[in-house]
């Protein structure tokens, strides 16, 4: 057992290692090229001008702000939906319901990215056409995204429920208490670091979704002023900017989006690491 323990910690040490250096070469490949525009002086205004190629311009700010401003509204709508979906298979109806709502749950993970993306276009947007604008906007996108996000943090929430102790809720349950009280004074207490790494790794998976805002988002590179506006997240950018001359400016700012990406990642990773060790 002990030889067996031994290869068990090198071939994951090995693979952690492995995956560690394949994010960091990812994030020295962007680097490296991003470089020429760095040490020409436009990092900044590519960071905070608007995008106008044709007089110059290729600032990323109304990209990076329909990024934010569309992930955060799919969290919006989708972790209250998330969470209870999670409560009801967990603590609601643990038999037979909850077992059938878990199996689609974990069925909907495997559902093709662009499917979603089709659905939204031909289902969603005429919906959201009635409330103003064309329907091709934040509203349609932030909806979308919650759709596909939400089987991350419903398993999410699922796996840190299920780490409560089983004795505290036997407790519970032989002081007559009431699935809410189990719930408020006995799950939420020790599975909110769960909650918590699924909420903001859900945030990661909605900012890195690329076919599901090129597709319905409107793709707009103006600031957006309302939920019915177009915009243009990060992702869609780059898809769209990709066909560009490879020596031009605008071909190399898609660097400096990749960048700007990754360390949004990153820090939303980084810091539910952190509260989830707290």
């Amino acid at each position: 057992m002990g030889g067996r323990d031994g290869i068990a910690r090198i071939l994951f040490f090995s693979a952690s290692l492995l995956s560690a250096s394949a994010g960091l070469a990812v994030l020295g490949f962007m680097v490296v090229l991003g470089l020429p525009v760095m040490e020409s002086g436009m990092l900044w205004p590519i960071l905070t001008d608007p995008w106008s190629p044709d007089h110059g311009q290729f600032g990323i700010l109304a990209m990076v702000v329909g990024t934010i401003y569309i992930a955060g509204l799919s969290l919006m709508f989708s972790f209250p939906v998330s969470l209870g979906t999670a409560l009801f298979i967990e603590v609601v109806r643990p038999d037979g319901p909850g077992k059938a709502l878990k199996k689609l749950v974990r069925l909907m993970t495997a559902i093709p990215t662009v499917i979603y993306g089709f659905v939204g276009v031909f289902l969603l947007v005429p919906i959201v056409r009635n409330l103003g604008g064309s329907g091709m906007g934040i509203l349609s996108t932030a909806l979308m995204l919650a759709i596909l996000v939400a089987p991350t943090m419903i398993l999410f929430f699922l796996g840190s429920m299920a780490r409560v102790p089983q004795a505290y809720l036997d407790a519970v349950d032989a002081l007559g208490g009431t699935p809410y009280q189990k719930v408020v004074n006995v799950i939420f207490p020790h599975a909110w670091p769960g909650f918590l790494t699924g909420l903001i790794l859900a945030f990661g998976r909605a900012m890195g979704d690329t076919l599901i805002a090129l597709m319905l988002s409107g793709n707009a590179v103006t600031m957006p002023a309302s939920v019915l506006d177009s915009a243009r997240t990060l992702t869609a950018h780059i898809a769209l900017i990709i066909a560009a001359d490879f020596d031009s400016v605008e071909f190399k700012t898609i660097f400096i989006c990749g960048i700007t990406l990754y360390a949004m990642t990153s820090l939303g990773i980084l810091l539910a690491r952190h509260l989830g060790t707290r």
